[in-house]
């Protein structure tokens, strides 16, 4: 049985109560509803509790801001299963409602997309690999940054397996253009459009003249080696994920797998993107 699984975010107030309100939804519409243990233990709401992959879901139900988002996207392991966000928080730029919307939302969704109402908006992502063993899949980026406070790392970044430039920074970021807007853009990396497919290069507090962005084609791999005594540390879109020693190389390359968001209407990301920044017409 398939049907409408909640991944929400745990100390917002009002996520228990909106999720009550899909249950109900679902109740009303003969359609299952559950949610991961985790989640139903932080809203108090064991009753839907299962220990079922959300993977097994029609649509996932995504209640916060974009690190719920995260969190969703990652639980799926690459399965295709869409992803509603109702924001909880400030403007995302991945969530698409607001929590007064939801029912309808879920009543347009479950007509079809023959209905029109709807349509998914399929985002790249990475795969990310320690010395050849898969570690995690990114729709932000991954990162390789220092272990050590008040030192630089020593990183040796790769092209398709040619040798780029050793950097002297704080770490280097990996991002989807999705994840552009994300650490990438506090690090003066570019925004680019989450429709593009690319791989972006971000250095983080270069102690080196050249610190630029280079903005990669999606078929070109990126490898990054830690060369040096100083350890390093790997993050994939935020989660700590190992500790690098010297001659460690993560490797980063497009992801057959998508984050695959329900959207209503057209979605303009460059009216989040103003939004987001206060920007005004002149």
């Amino acid at each position: 049985m398939s049907g409408v699984a909640l991944v929400a975010h745990h100390e917002r107030d009002t996520a228990r109560a909106h999720a009550l309100r899909a249950a109900v939804w679902c109740a009303e519409h003969q359609q299952d509803f559950w949610m991961p243990q985790q989640d139903a233990d932080a809203l108090d709401l064991s009753e839907h509790a299962d220990d079922r992959a959300i993977a097994e879901a029609d649509i996932v139900l995504s209640l916060g801001g974009d690190g719920t988002m995260l969190r969703a996207v990652g639980m799926l392991e690459g399965a295709t299963v869409p992803v509603l966000g109702v924001n909880l928080g400030s403007l995302g730029y991945l969530t698409e409602i607001e929590p007064d919307s939801l029912e309808l939302s879920l009543s347009s969704f479950f007509a079809g997309p023959e209905s029109g109402e709807w349509h998914i908006d399929d985002r790249m992502m990475l795969d990310v690999s320690v010395n050849g063993v898969h570690a995690g899949r990114a729709l932000n980026e991954a990162v390789v940054e220092k272990s050590q406070s008040g030192h630089t790392v020593r990183l040796l970044a790769r092209i398709d397996g040619e040798p780029f430039t050793h950097y002297a920074a704080d770490g280097l970021i990996v991002a989807t253009p999705t994840g552009s807007t994300a650490y990438s853009l506090s690090a003066r990396g570019p925004v680019v459009s989450p429709r593009h497919r690319a791989v972006l290069l971000t250095p983080v507090a270069p102690h080196m003249l050249f610190d630029r962005s280079l903005v990669l084609d999606p078929s070109e791999v990126v490898e990054i080696e830690v060369s040096g005594h100083r350890r390093a540390e790997v993050a994939i879109d935020g989660q700590p994920t190992a500790t690098l020693d010297d001659g460690d190389v993560v490797c980063c390359v497009p992801s057959p797998a998508t984050a695959n968001f329900v959207r209503f209407g057209t979605y303009r990301y460059h009216q989040i993107l103003k939004a987001k920044f206060g920007l005004t017409d002149r």
